[in-house]
């Protein structure tokens, strides 16, 4: 998994044997992942890599995130409940996302032509960093360290195979990823985690 910026625009996010090679979904759809990067640059947010990603922060905060996929790529809204999506333009990654996050984008040439309206959502989402705003937690609902929460919004398949753990095997994540300390170490334990959660065990299972 790369940790370089560049190298997501170069090469890929080096998540899958494709990384590096013409058949990598960033190559595939490298013009538009361009475009969404200049725009995101030009509203002011700072750019850095996390998941293999692209990822924009502003206040401290996770703004947005870039993914690419074969049929399509994509900027992911952190905090996605809080957005008012007033043009209707954002969608649920998959059926296991609570709140429509992403503006979806199956053309290169899409985010050019979106250009107003996303430098919009953006700028909404950058005034929710900025004031602190947070989705209030729901009933009943673990508290996830930051990292996790980031991680499942950021990813659509790790998402939907968490919420389809038992509760007692979410708990064990929850507390295995949070003792960690340090967020570098949090995020390293994520990854890890991942093939697991996908598998459907918790942290205590073999």
């Amino acid at each position: 998994m790369i940790t370089g910026i560049e190298d997501f625009f170069a090469k890929g996010c080096g998540r899958c044997a494709r990384f590096d090679t013409p058949d990598c979904s960033a190559m595939i759809w490298a013009q538009g992942l361009a475009a969404l990067r200049r725009i995101c640059l030009g509203a002011g947010l700072v750019e850095t890599a996390k998941w293999g990603h692209p990822c924009y922060m502003h206040a401290g905060r996770n703004v947005v995130l870039i993914g690419a996929l074969r049929g399509d790529f994509r900027l992911v809204f952190f905090h996605a409940g809080l957005m008012a999506d007033p043009l209707g333009i954002l969608e649920r990654q998959g059926p296991n996302t609570r709140h429509p996050d992403m503006i979806r984008f199956t053309d290169a040439g899409q985010p050019a032509a979106m250009e107003q309206a996303i430098g919009l959502y953006l700028a909404e989402a950058m005034g929710h960093a900025e004031a602190g705003r947070v989705m209030p937690k729901e009933t009943g609902e673990v508290e996830l360290p930051p990292e996790l929460a980031e991680a499942l919004e950021a990813d659509a398949e790790l998402a939907g195979a968490f919420h389809a753990l038992t509760p007692g095997r979410r708990k064990s994540w929850v507390i295995q990823i949070g003792q960690a300390k340090q967020v570098a170490t949090r995020i390293a334990r994520i990854e890890r985690a991942r093939p697991a959660i996908m598998a459907g065990k918790g942290a205590l299972d073999r």
